[in-house]
């Protein structure tokens, strides 16, 4: 089978962002299949392909796979208008391409809702099969984030009633996704939760080393949040938790951030003037590189906005990341995954905008290297238990085949 992939944000191990898409790509090549990925340029890529100029795009095999990288940038340092043209001028030129290149299948994935348009123009204009991913509800989302024209939240429910209708298939991230599609959907339409998934290797536990980063000490508790440092983030949470544990008196904790979003210098510069010396902040790292750092982190920190669309209705690749690598995750946002979390004492869940809380949990961990040990144990057999990555490729598989082309 020939797909046509589309996704505007796809990156390799060799750069600083999720991989799943490549994942899933390589396991459809695995499996036999043609595979022809459409992305956009994004700087956290890891994508270094030749530059085509009479048909404005850059073109080439990576590992394998057939990718299309359109020269349109897109950073989440950008205003939000600035982001939706991005947007908008990826769905174009993929319609483009979908009604001129040859495929079976059409396969898009969101984020944006805007990539449901070269799927529509598939089905449409072409009769093709087309498989909707969806990684986050829109306009749920956006609305709860503060997004308030009516006209851009209309387009938006529009774009994920037509796509959620139109599909010969759909894949939620998360039970909330699952849900949200389920509501707005046939009641014949199939719905699969393949959620982000654990890479086992790369994420290793026996890649911990001692943490070589500026500012760390000997016999430090390194907490580490890596990812993207956006509005959605929450990551003032962090902050308030920095000044509860200088409160405390308490300078052996410290919160390493890796990452970067558009909050990251502003949050960068609010812990340099309050003189938080227990916040560290670093650039972004490779995946092939963050897997060793993520390992060799004492714990993964899990934050978000306290938004009820978050509870059910997210599937964060550092939480996979984090479990993978065999460390315990300290969650402060109710849901899927804190409840994940707490049946499988795989950490610690604590209360939305509660900095003691949270202190107390990263302090219990510090004191307690068998509990930590016991916890992140516990995180590593989730992972191989449900997220492997390898296995959730083989559903996703599963559902692409059954699909008539």
């Amino acid at each position: 089978m020939r797909l046509l992939y589309f996704h505007q944000h796809f990156a390799t191990p060799r750069g600083a962002s999720g991989t799943r898409s490549y994942e899933f790509a390589r396991a459809l090549l695995a499996r036999g299949h043609e595979v022809t990925v459409v992305c956009g340029a994004h700087r956290l890529s890891g994508l270094d392909l030749p530059y085509d100029a009479a048909r404005n795009w850059h073109r080439g095999r990576v590992d394998g796979i057939d990718v299309i990288s359109l020269p349109l940038s897109y950073s989440n340092h950008d205003s939000l208008w600035r982001r939706g043209w991005s947007f908008l001028c990826f769905a174009a030129r993929s319609v483009g391409l979908t009604l001129r290149l040859d495929y079976d299948l059409v396969f898009a994935s969101s984020t944006p809702i805007t990539a449901v348009l070269p799927g529509l123009a598939a089905k449409w204009l072409r009769g093709k099969p087309f498989v909707f991913e969806v990684r986050d509800l829109w306009p749920e989302l956006p609305r709860a984030l503060g997004v308030r024209n009516p006209f851009i939240l209309g387009g938006m429910s529009l774009l994920e009633f037509l796509g959620y209708r139109s599909a010969d298939a759909c894949i939620g991230l998360s039970p909330g996704i699952v849900e949200g599609i389920r509501h707005r959907s046939s009641s014949a339409q199939k719905i699969v939760m393949v959620p982000n998934g654990c890479d086992l290797e790369t994420f290793h536990p026996r890649k911990r080393r001692p943490l070589a980063l500026p500012g760390l000490a000997p016999g430090d508790f390194v907490a580490g949040f890596t990812g993207a440092h956006g509005p959605a983030n929450g990551l003032d949470a962090l902050l308030a938790v920095a000044r509860e544990l200088r409160r405390r008196g308490d300078q052996r904790v410290k919160l390493v951030f890796i990452g970067d979003g558009k909050e990251k210098e502003r949050i960068a510069a609010q812990a340099k003037a309050e003189g938080l010396t227990n916040c560290l902040f670093f650039a972004p790292v490779a995946k092939e590189e963050l897997g060793g750092i993520t390992a060799s982190l004492d714990c993964g920190l899990m934050v978000l906005r306290d938004l009820p669309a978050f509870y059910r209705g997210t599937s964060p690749n550092k939480f996979f990341d984090y479990i993978a690598a065999g460390i315990p995750v300290v969650n402060n946002y109710p849901g899927w995954l804190a409840e994940m979390i707490t049946e499988n004492q795989a950490g610690i869940a604590v209360a939305p905008a509660d900095p003691v809380a949270f202190a107390d949990a990263l302090q219990r961990l510090a004191a307690a290297p068998a509990l930590k040990a016991s916890m992140g144990a516990n995180a590593r057999v989730l992972a191989e238990a449900h997220f492997a990555r390898a296995d959730l490729a083989a559903e996703f598989i599963n559902v692409i085949e059954a699909v008539p082309v």
